[in-house]
């Protein structure tokens, strides 16, 4: 285990693992004439961490929001442990959560030391209560060397881990993270996964919408697939790869490559998609399209296992959408 990633003090018990900590049932959410969260159904295990992935404007933030008591849904109900509703209870509720949200909400006037203390004010924490906790959160965050420091001056890495050691201050059963990796270098990424993947060992839950595939398919045991607000996929990673898509991908690129698109190579594949410069051959075994392919001078091929990123790109399509 790395420096700074000691397992943190939590006092909550973790459930039964036969009652889900959180359910949202059939909801709904229109702006005007546009339907942003349509029939959308889901719940979350006690230690399970979520994913939600789905093109821009799919409804991933939508539907935090309204987990959050942010945004009022037109329908349907969202209910957490003990009874607990939204909007009804949402204080109750949100005592029990932790956020992550997409863009830096830290107090750059305060200290880390200082945002941890601030924020546990909110929950009602008394001074007595979160200091002992501060040195714990800020080790398990590995910013214990700039407890003193101001946001301003820290990396992007280390204001994300500043964010979830923040939101762990109130020892949540729930952690909401609305894309907590995006704009971050390679090692910062891994180092936040470090910590999630801790914090899922120690029976945490966690909701998670992310871009990076290869992030939803590291951490999270379940996905909803989103797209235009609907549930058009739910199930594990590798579930959902072998039901939806062959086992081989044959990359092809180079001098000719996207002639081969329409050529005899397409009867070795069940499927021939064209991104770009690259032909992408879906396939049962690759061994005869890579044989046929080896008379192809010039050209340049990777052949790889199906993973997250075909299956999004199949089920949601290639074109690019624009932030909504």
């Amino acid at each position: 285990m790395c420096k700074g990633a000691r397992r943190l003090r939590h006092n909550a018990a973790v459930p039964s693992l036969a009652a889900p900590l959180f359910h949202a049932s059939h909801l709904h959410k229109r702006y005007g004439a546009t339907t942003v969260v349509d029939d959308l159904s889901f719940e979350i295990a006690p230690g399970e961490c979520l994913g939600v992935i789905g093109p821009n404007g799919a409804g991933k933030t939508t539907t935090i929001r309204m987990c959050l008591g942010l945004t009022t849904p037109d329908g349907g109900t969202i209910d957490a442990l003990d009874g607990l509703s939204m909007p009804r209870d949402a204080r109750a509720i949100k005592a029990q959560l932790g956020v992550v949200s997409q863009f830096d909400t830290l107090d750059p006037d305060f200290s880390c030391a200082e945002n941890l203390m601030v924020y546990a004010r909110y929950f009602g924490m008394r001074r007595t209560q979160i200091a002992p906790r501060i040195p714990q959160l800020l080790e398990f965050a590995a910013l214990s060397h700039k407890a003193d420091a101001k946001p301003g001056e820290l990396s992007g890495g280390m204001r994300r881990r500043l964010s979830l050691a923040r939101a762990l201050v109130n020892d949540p059963k729930l952690l909401m993270l609305d894309e907590p990796t995006t704009g971050l270098d390679p090692q910062a990424r891994h180092l936040m996964w470090e910590r999630l993947q801790l914090l899922l060992q120690q029976g945490k839950s966690i909701l998670l919408t992310t871009h990076f595939m290869d992030e939803a398919e590291r951490l999270c045991s379940r996905l909803l697939v989103l797209d235009h607000g609907r549930k058009i996929a739910e199930g594990r990673p590798r579930d959902l790869i072998a039901e939806h898509l062959e086992p081989d991908v044959v990359e092809v690129y180079g001098n000719g490559a996207l002639a081969l698109a329409q050529s005899p190579l397409k009867d070795f594949a069940a499927r021939v998609e064209v991104s770009g410069e690259t032909v992408f051959f879906y396939t049962q075994n690759a061994r005869g399209l890579l044989g046929a392919l080896a008379s192809h001078a010039g050209l340049r091929t990777f052949h790889r296992p199906a993973n997250l990123e075909d299956l999004f790109l199949k089920l949601t399509g290639r074109q690019i959408r624009e932030d909504s």
